[in-house]
């Protein structure tokens, strides 16, 4: 069946619907296009064929009964691997985890197995999610689809480029400061970093948790929205999820359409002329200049503290990882060093972490530290609600901020790896949403001269994901990158 790698969630289900191919046949598919392209992609840390197969007879059998769970029942969806699935590894990307297998399914996990969805193995990731570019996993790099010299993003690099690559319809993600929206935009795919308490946190590997994000990865907006539909909601098991009445996205995306809803719209310029190249600026222009022949109304703003987010973010982020790390000490269940008399911990917790994720910890060591508390994280936490404020000022006057989501297109492998401060700066646009709590999303706005995508981002109000994705799903079909897909 041609081109059925890259099809859309929604019209994969109208072809079990119509049976013209069975969930077994689908599952099958995907599995057999990773035999083929895997070796050089590197997206998937594990795949258990047997145990996804029998998930897609189970979905045929319930069809054939009219007994389906829903609309999505027999499709295939990889998880990134932090989120919790039952009896599956849960390595996130390390040594330390590289043996762990899950005692439970995380709440997201549980949710799209009520709804008949094939779980669909395990994807690459930067260890613990500390990264931009998963050339951090100790289990090896992952290309980037449209070219193998090429970084997919991070740290949900695996899930991107399973997606971009036709290896899996979807796939969910973790978003820390950026870890859906970066690697989408660099793979030519749609990211989604959901209102922070939107999904439930529940069984995924805790990273920075006042930050961390669940979000879905796929070809197109609609599909990301009926992933949230599946996912979102209240859980009784996360404290920092909210109680809070989850729409019918794609009715309200079709009605928006059907009412020609007009918004306004904020561009961040200001922070488009130091660092971004000109291919994606003029990107985000021409996207702009749609919006703005659409009828939306556009107005220039700058953001406050906009050249101190990253380094409050980096402090904030290190301090939390330092904290949630602190488990993993080679005792209970995590990696232990071998033939060790003496300070068992720490050998274990050298030998366990990847380079990255120890320079991580000493800084947030150092950051929480007695004599450093005030100076660094309280400082950091108060500018961050100023941030958090500056954003609640900003819209009042807007429903969305449009900016790049990443100021270059994907950069070469082994290029920044040993720079960690140019790593750090792919994030520069995306860690507002994280630090603030708003919901953003990225989708395709066009490709560099070496045929690379680039990504525009749009941020919305908080739990107001019904506009953000209409609004996004405006300028996404009434152009044709989601048709445009890696040629493997």
């Amino acid at each position: 069946m041609k081109n059925i790698f890259f099809k859309p969630i929604l019209e994969l289900s109208e072809l079990l619907t119509k049976k013209y191919i069975s969930s077994y046949e689908l599952t099958k598919i995907y599995i057999n296009r990773a035999k083929l392209i895997e070796k050089d992609l590197n997206s998937f840390i594990s795949i258990d064929e047997d145990y996804s197969l029998n998930l897609a007879k189970e979905s045929d059998n319930r069809r054939s009964k009219n007994k389906i769970l829903g609309k999505l029942d027999g499709i295939p969806i990889s998880l990134k691997d932090n989120i919790c699935e039952l009896n599956q590894t849960l390595t996130c990307g390390s040594k330390m985890l590289k043996d762990y297998k899950s005692i439970y399914d995380a709440t997201v996990t549980t949710k799209l197995k009520k709804n008949g969805m094939v779980l669909l193995g395990r994807t690459n990731m930067d260890e613990f999610a500390m990264g931009s570019s998963t050339e951090r996993s100790y289990f090896g790099s992952t290309s980037n689809p449209w070219n193998f010299k090429y970084t997919p993003g991070g740290s949900s690099g695996g899930s991107a480029a399973s997606v971009a690559a036709g290896i899996t319809p979807v796939s969910l993600g973790s978003d820390t400061g950026g870890s859906i929206r970066q690697p989408a935009s660099h793979c030519g795919i749609v990211g989604l970093k959901p209102t922070y308490g939107l999904i439930s946190r529940y069984g995924l590997t805790a990273f920075a948790s006042s930050l961390d994000q669940i979000g879905p990865l796929s070809h197109t907006v609609k599909d990301s929205a009926l992933i949230l539909q599946l996912i979102a909601g209240h859980d009784i098991k996360d404290s920092t999820s909210f109680k809070i009445k989850i729409p019918n996205y794609i009715k309200l995306i079709e009605k928006n359409k059907k009412n020609n809803k007009k918004w306004k719209f904020g561009v961040m310029n200001k922070l488009y002329d130091k660092i971004v190249n000109n291919e994606v600026k003029n990107s985000i222009l021409n996207a702009v200049n749609f919006y703005k022949k659409r009828g939306h109304k556009m107005t220039n703003f700058d953001i406050k503290y906009n050249e101190l987010a990253p380094p409050i973010y980096y402090i904030l982020s290190s301090g939390e990882a330092s904290s949630n790390l602190s488990r993993y000490d080679g005792i209970r269940y995590t990696y232990r060093a071998k033939n060790v008399h003496n300070n068992l911990i720490s050998k274990s917790r050298e030998e366990g972490f990847g380079e990255e994720v120890k320079r991580r910890i000493l800084l947030g060591t150092y950051i929480l530290g007695i004599e450093n508390y005030n100076s660094f994280y309280i400082k950091a936490q108060k500018i961050r609600t100023l941030i958090k404020n500056n954003f609640e000022e900003i819209f009042k006057e807007v429903d969305f901020l449009v900016s790049p989501t990443v100021s270059n297109t994907a950069f070469l492998k082994n290029t920044k790896i040993n720079n960690p401060l140019s790593m750090y700066l792919e994030d520069v646009f995306t860690i507002f949403c994280n630090l603030t709590g708003y919901p953003g999303i990225t989708l395709p706005c066009g490709f560099s001269k070496e045929g690379l995508p680039i990504g525009i981002q749009i941020i919305g109000k908080p739990f107001k994901e019904d506009d953000l994705l209409s609004f996004a799903n405006e300028f996404e079909e009434s152009h044709n990158y989601y048709n445009i897909n890696p040629n493997l």
